[in-house]
């Protein structure tokens, strides 16, 4: 069963393929852990059959804060809470990444109580917004590259086991790689390269502060799916440079608009991960509509990808790993 078998990313072997999706719990009060995070996270990881956990997307700054509830690694404050959580995963026996993450044009003033940045002051397509975005200056960039660069410190000092950059779901760095989102004139907007400068150079200042074994991964939305938007072509030649510039991981999702019109399909990315997997030489991770053992083990087998992320299907039975190894 290929779901079964141990697989090493960068120096850290996972005992199994199954992997737990970032997802938004809301359990976060004020940005910081709490007992009912730690609790949610420990009924998933106690039957020891999860090999990695992606942590729910922790904000950088406060201007990139998504919701309420989300976590926070904007500060020094959080380090402490972040270490408790850890500690449930590796309890579990499973490996921890965080997640980290600036929502850019989706933040929102009624959560952050300041006005939403992106690459460029336009509105994701078919997105009511309250506010218009206000276009980022090479300064402001810079910040949110530093913010990145503490944040991955941060998560290294709770005792992670690695870092990814979140780039799907309509998110700041993925407004920068669409150029639905992204119509700068700079070095960050225009061709590809540039669109995924702000990536590159992030994936350069993280790798130098969390080390050479730690896990570095990106979660890409590698199409929008979208007149205009980015393209799976585009998705295969950044996902190159990302692997050149040391990029241990990739987990592909959904663009800027998320997970809309995948309805009952299995493996909602499965002809995307399965491309940029045969021009890889990193595991890739596939996500969306997996609800069996079955149906994971299949697409592993077909070569769709290296890792299998179950979410929805976890939540609704969090014996879901230790099960589907006993199939």
């Amino acid at each position: 069963m290929f779901l079964k078998r141990k697989i090493v990313v960068n120096q850290t072997e996972l005992m199994n393929r199954i992997v737990l999706p970032p997802m938004a719990s809301e359990k976060s009060e004020g940005g910081q852990v709490t007992d009912a995070l730690c609790d949610y996270y420990r009924e998933i990881v106690k039957d020891k059959a999860t090999g990695l956990v992606i942590l729910e997307h922790s904000y950088v700054e406060i201007d990139g804060k998504a919701s309420q509830g989300q976590l926070s690694i904007a500060d020094d404050s959080v380090i402490e809470g972040l270490k408790k959580l850890v500690k449930v995963i590796h309890q579990g026996e499973a490996k921890a990444i965080a997640q980290i993450s600036h929502a850019g044009s989706k933040a929102s003033f009624e959560v952050t109580g300041r006005a939403p940045v992106a690459p460029s002051a336009v509105a994701i397509p078919n997105r009511k917004v309250s506010k218009m975005p206000e276009a980022l200056s090479y300064d402001g960039i810079q910040s949110i590259i530093q913010a990145f660069k503490d944040a991955a410190v941060r998560a290294i000092e709770a005792g992670v086991d690695g870092v990814e950059i979140h780039s799907a779901h309509g998110f700041l760095l993925n407004q920068f790689y669409s150029p639905l989102t992204n119509q700068r004139t700079d070095a960050y907007g225009g061709s590809l390269e540039n669109r995924i400068r702000i990536h590159l150079e992030l994936l350069s200042e993280i790798r130098e502060v969390i080390g050479s074994d730690k896990i570095l991964a990106v979660r890409l939305g590698a199409s929008d799916d979208y007149p205009g938007g980015s393209t799976l072509e585009d998705g295969i030649q950044a996902s190159r440079m990302f692997e050149a510039a040391g990029m241990d991981l990739l987990d592909i999702s959904g663009g800027l608009f998320g997970f809309s019109g995948y309805g009952d399909k299995v493996g909602y990315f499965r002809e995307t991960t399965k491309a940029l997997k045969a021009q890889l030489f990193i595991p890739v991770l596939l996500t969306g509509g997996i609800r069996t053992a079955c149906e994971a083990n299949r697409l592993l087998e077909e070569g769709a990808a290296d890792l299998i992320g179950v979410g929805r299907a976890v939540l609704k039975n969090p014996r879901w790993a230790k099960e589907a190894l006993a199939t």
